[in-house]
């Protein structure tokens, strides 16, 4: 599979990620999941503290025992977990330097490839956070690191005060925000986009008029129910007439911008990885697609955190 530099770093990541939030906590599941993606050249995996209190990063780390090497491994930080298993939002250094303990010991491993702050708001203590994180590279414990976050205020302050490598956002067809002022700031700035939400729930997959029905009946963003009917309905057809398949058009329209090293894939089985895996090996999408694609959905802004 074909990688992509992540941001300035030395880091070099394959174009589909596996998102490991909805691999669930059956162990020999997951690791048949894990398996089937390293298999087919994904050597990607994203996880984190908060998924499943922890056990997510516990399953992630057994499954990667005796090839730890071989995979560029991602985890965030910054919702401090209880222990009556609520959390709360702490940007801290002192529960980001704590924290990264907890994660190394789950994951079984004495390093971290990226670290994520897991959100972020303009009122937290930014500085502090950046230093935690330098800390930590300047350390060896994390080699980069990064922020998830669809807010570009916050956005912003990483880019002109930190030294980010990428910025997980939610980015697909159906929300088609961070095209209008943030994809061309990151990669004038080398910072890599790793794209998550790629499919909209399944609503940009193969089962995409099926999924529409059961999650898109109170609308999607600013899209209502019946838009939502018509860009499934245009996409089967497109699909149709190009031989191609939705997961495919979807995942190629967001990896054509520049900007984005990564699509972050979940999976809760084997088939549906594989569906995903599959999608990378068709044709990649013509300018002409690209802008059929754009004309089918909306041009839609950000309008919070600004």
């Amino acid at each position: 599979m074909k990688k992509n530099r992540l941001g300035y770093s030395d880091l070099y990541v394959s174009e589909v990620a596996l998102g490991c939030m909805s691999l669930g906590t059956d162990e020999q599941k997951a690791k048949k999941i894990i398996d089937q993606a390293l298999d087919a050249g994904i050597n990607y995996l994203d996880t984190a503290d908060l998924y499943d209190q922890g056990v997510n990063e516990s399953i992630v780390g057994g499954a990667l025992k005796g090839r730890r090497d071989k995979v560029v491994l991602a985890t965030k930080v910054g919702n401090h977990l209880k222990d009556d298993g609520s959390w709360f939002w702490d940007p801290s250094k002192s529960y980001i330097k704590n924290q990264v303990k907890e994660s190394l010991r789950r994951l079984n491993t004495d390093y971290i490839d990226l670290y994520q702050l897991h959100g972020g708001t303009i009122k937290d203590p930014i500085d502090e956070t950046i230093e935690a994180f330098e800390e930590l590279k300047q350390d060896g414990i994390i080699r980069y690191y990064g922020i998830s976050s669809i807010r570009p205020n916050v956005i912003r302050e990483y880019i002109y005060r930190s030294s980010i490598v990428s910025v997980m956002m939610q980015y697909s067809l159906l929300d088609r925000r961070p095209e209008e002022e943030i994809l061309d700031l990151l990669a004038e700035n080398q910072i890599s986009v790793v794209a998550r939400g790629p499919v909209a729930k399944g609503m940009l997959s193969k089962q995409a008029i099926n999924k529409v029905e059961e999650k898109g009946k109170d609308g999607y963003l600013d899209y209502t129910y019946s838009e939502l009917k018509h860009i499934a309905e245009g996409l089967s057809n497109k699909a149709k007439d190009k031989n191609q398949s939705i997961n495919s058009l979807a995942l190629q329209y967001i990896l054509h911008h520049e900007a984005v090293s990564s699509a972050v894939v979940g999976a809760s089985s084997v088939t549906q990885l594989q569906e995903n895996m599959q999608a990378m090996n068709e044709k990649e999408l013509s300018a002409d697609d690209y802008g059929e694609l754009q004309a089918l959905t909306k041009a839609n802004q950000y309008d919070k955190h600004r």
